[in-house]
């Protein structure tokens, strides 16, 4: 098991300091609609979680520890003390456990798009994909997941957006992939959310059918500290189809802390 990686990073942008962490299969250009943005306010660390975009390798398996230790070797070789951060998806679930670690290093959170609280009906569903995966390939399940992420308006009038982040996922190393996805359908925050005191933004798709508004209801109500958002109409992948309306949230969450 690698314990860390140093994983590639960019830092853009001047202002507080705020950490992106992208979901499964991704990469830091999954950021791209929000970052000009984001860039007008804050100092913008992206980065690959290891195995993706530009990052090494892991050498072997690995769990949700080990992404929270690339998080923090990131933030060390930065150099930046403090600091906003925001997860989509699987880095929803990587921006809390980081913070549960760390919290002098965090200010705020932004959870989006994540899931908790699942019920076994919800986690039957999410490891039903991940089984159907291993049987037939990555490729073959993931086109029957375009629907899942996507508004129908959208993948009529995107197909090249659509189609990028398909081959984006289809490029990343199948091992790799179905390891991340493997640690998003076990991991279960609700146990220990609660211990997150930073100041947390909830926010997903009102028709995200993985990370629905009823669990992120629940997310809402265990934090001690945070506002629930729910955009209307959106699915899963809302910083493709609607990365300006999440960066305004953003901005206007954190600059109302002060």
């Amino acid at each position: 098991m690698s314990d860390t990686v140093e994983c590639e990073y960019t830092v853009e942008g001047e202002g507080p300091p705020l950490f992106l962490i992208h979901g499964i299969g991704a990469a830091r250009d999954t950021w791209r609609h929000m970052t000009p943005l984001l860039n007008r306010y804050f100092t913008v660390v992206s980065y690959d979680l290891r195995g993706h975009g530009s990052s090494p390798m892991p050498d072997g398996a690995f769990g949700l520890d080990e992404l929270v230790n690339d998080l923090e070797r990131v933030r060390d070789r930065t150099g930046i003390e403090r600091a906003h951060f925001a997860g989509h998806s699987l880095g929803g679930m990587i921006g809390p456990a980081y913070a549960r670690r760390y919290p002098d290093r965090v200010q705020s959170l932004g959870l989006l798009s994540t899931a908790a609280f699942r019920t076994d009906d919800d986690s039957a569903k999410v490891k039903g994909v991940v089984t159907a995966m291993e049987k037939r390939g990555v490729p073959d399940v993931l086109e029957t997941l375009t629907d899942r992420w996507y508004t129908d308006e959208f993948i009529e009038q995107n197909p090249e957006v659509v189609r990028r982040r398909l081959d984006q996922v289809i490029a990343c190393d199948p091992e790799v992939f179905l390891n991340v996805f493997r640690i998003y359908a076990a991991v279960e925050m609700a146990p220990w959310i609660h211990e997150v005191t930073a100041p947390s933004l909830v926010l997903t798709g009102e028709n995200d059918g993985g990370c629905s508004p009823r669990l992120n209801h629940q997310i809402d109500e265990a934090l001690p500290n945070s506002e629930l958002v729910i955009l209307p109409g959106y699915k899963h992948s809302i910083l493709l189809e609607a990365g300006a309306l999440v960066a305004d949230h953003m901005v206007r969450f954190i600059h109302a802390l002060g």
